[in-house]
């Protein structure tokens, strides 16, 4: 196993064992309460976050034996997994959860190091079987965050939201039904470009060779800290406390997909 591998699957091993912590201190009122995600108790998060990693682990397969192995047979059956799952006990759904996240642990210590160079496919996204690593974190830092449990965007991980925020930008990178800005972490030099490429011709910037490169220039940057910055990308937080120039206020995000 190389270094990289070996780093990531320590720092997700880390991420991992604080959402199980949490889970376990849930009691069964608290694992019915409520979460972030509208219609979803914390029952159906930690569910949706066990089956997510019955899911990675299919990819896993595929990237072992070449043979294609769908994340699941279908959303639809992802989501009546989800809603079968949502009105166990606390204890229930914390052992589930470790469970799942432990045999995706062992499949991903036992694969070969030339699989994980393997392409694979999710939502029509095809990209190297390394790329599941840092897709899984994502689904326990973020969710970690959707329990609504005492975790916070704060308590994210500098190397998780560094990664993360780069991906998260890049989803929205191009998109026609965002608006135009520059998304600016706080101490660092890059910029993320957000909305479509080209301006609306009536409205149409010179072009910029700034932090974001080559291109049309935005004439709105939000900033602020990364982990504030990707909290509003993934729809987490409002952004009401991030800076904004060139809007009266912060530019309301669609959906992160």
């Amino acid at each position: 196993m190389n270094t990289e591998i070996a780093l990531a699957l320590a720092r997700l091993g880390e991420s991992t064992d604080r959402l199980l912590a949490t889970a376990d201190g849930l009691t069964d009122a608290q694992a019915a309460g409520g979460s972030r995600l509208p219609g979803w108790t914390r029952g159906h998060v930690l569910t949706h976050i066990a089956r997510n990693a019955d899911g990675f682990r299919n990819l896993l397969a595929w990237a072992r034996t070449g043979t294609e192995t769908p994340m699941y047979p279908s959303e639809e059956a992802r989501a009546r997994s989800v809603e079968a799952g949502a009105g166990r006990s606390a204890a229930e759904l914390a052992a589930d959860l470790r469970a799942s996240a432990g045999a995706f642990a062992a499949a991903a210590g036992d694969l070969p190091a030339a699989a994980w160079d393997t392409p694979v496919t999710r939502r029509a996204h095809t990209f190297p079987a390394r790329g599941i690593l840092t897709r899984r974190r994502s689904e326990v830092e973020i969710h970690h965050v959707d329990l609504d449990a005492g975790y916070q965007p704060g308590d994210w991980p500098a190397d998780f939201v560094q990664v993360a925020l780069a991906r998260v930008a890049r989803d929205f990178d191009g998109r026609a039904d965002a608006p135009r800005l520059l998304a600016c972490p706080e101490g660092q030099e890059a910029a993320f470009p957000i909305g479509p490429a080209t301006p609306d011709p009536a409205s149409r910037a010179p072009a910029s060779t700034g932090p974001a490169g080559p291109g049309p220039a935005s004439t709105v940057t939000v900033s602020g800290p990364p982990a504030a910055l990707l909290a509003w990308l993934t729809g987490r937080d409002t952004g009401a406390g991030l800076e904004v120039a060139g809007a009266d206020t912060v530019p309301v995000l669609p959906p992160w997909r």
